[in-house]
């Protein structure tokens, strides 16, 4: 793995076209990316996919396994068709989305014309085409679900217990007793999912390869065209290591962050 890390930083530096040795270019790649329009573009839509879908994501993972915690006939089977969409091929899930998603034959049209609502076209329509990724990423969100369940399991009984005999209903034992104890558990989901959806790409590439009008050019999607479609190596490693910086800052300021909301037992 350090390997590949390495060369990449060193072409970072340089101008390779794969079929010709690479030339040391100095800092040129990264002055060319910050003139790069698409550059700010792809920035631009990862950023936007992200603060949509991981505060959706922690919220809906908490729900689920919020729900799935009980002890309850066919409570297992009801966990695994929650968590089974998250282990499925991404290009597989891609696919069956634009099945649900088609605006002419589509489930989602169908749906919404039973309830009086005007059909969409969204994958093809730039202001509805991220939406519609976040959507079909969030059908994965039973993915922490086991996470957070671990954790729910974890929680002493006698909190409660004393909370109840303290007269606190479930709303407050909710607020006062299972978020705090849950906070590691969100703050974990949240740095993992942040980093998921600046690599989000698979769904991108299969159903709208960075369309309409580049609304769903992605971070990940315009550094896999400069590496294998103009074959730019060396500006797409550029691209990489500026993914880093971004993803390293942004977790480095979330841990410096945690101290002041997640509750760890043993402090």
């Amino acid at each position: 793995t350090a390997g590949p890390v390495i060369a990449s930083l060193v072409f970072s530096f340089s101008d390779w076209e794969i079929l010709s040795p690479p030339s040391w270019t100095g800092i040129s790649n990264y002055l060319a990316l910050f003139d790069d329009e698409l550059f700010y573009v792809s920035l631009y839509n990862t950023a936007y996919y992200a603060l949509l879908y991981v505060p959706l994501s922690v919220i809906g993972t908490m729900i689920i396994a919020l729900l799935l915690n009980k002890d309850i006939k066919g409570i297992t089977l009801l966990r695994l068709i929650y968590f089974l969409p998250s282990i499925l091929p991404g290009v597989a899930t891609a696919l069956l989305w634009m099945y649900i998603l088609n605006p002419d034959y589509g489930y989602a049209n169908w749906l919404l014309a039973k309830v009086g609502l005007p059909k969409l076209i969204w994958l093809q329509d730039p202001r509805t085409a991220k939406q519609a990724l976040v959507m079909m990423g969030l059908w994965g969100v039973g993915g922490n679900m086991p996470i957070f369940l671990g954790a729910l399991k974890n929680i002493p009984t006698q909190l409660y217990e004393a909370a109840h005999i303290d007269g606190a209903g479930d709303a407050k034992c909710l607020w006062h007793i299972t978020l705090p104890m849950l906070t590691p558990m969100i703050f974990f989901s949240l740095i993992t999912s942040f980093i998921g959806t600046f690599q989000v790409f698979t769904s991108a590439y299969i159903a709208t390869n960075g369309g309409p009008e580049n609304s769903t050019l992605f971070y990940v999607l315009l550094l896999y065209r400069n590496a294998f479609n103009y074959f730019k190596m060396g500006y797409a490693s550029a691209m990489a290591w500026i993914l880093f910086a971004i993803v390293l800052l942004f977790t480095l300021v979330q841990f410096r962050l945690s101290d002041r909301w997640v509750y760890y037992e043993t402090k």
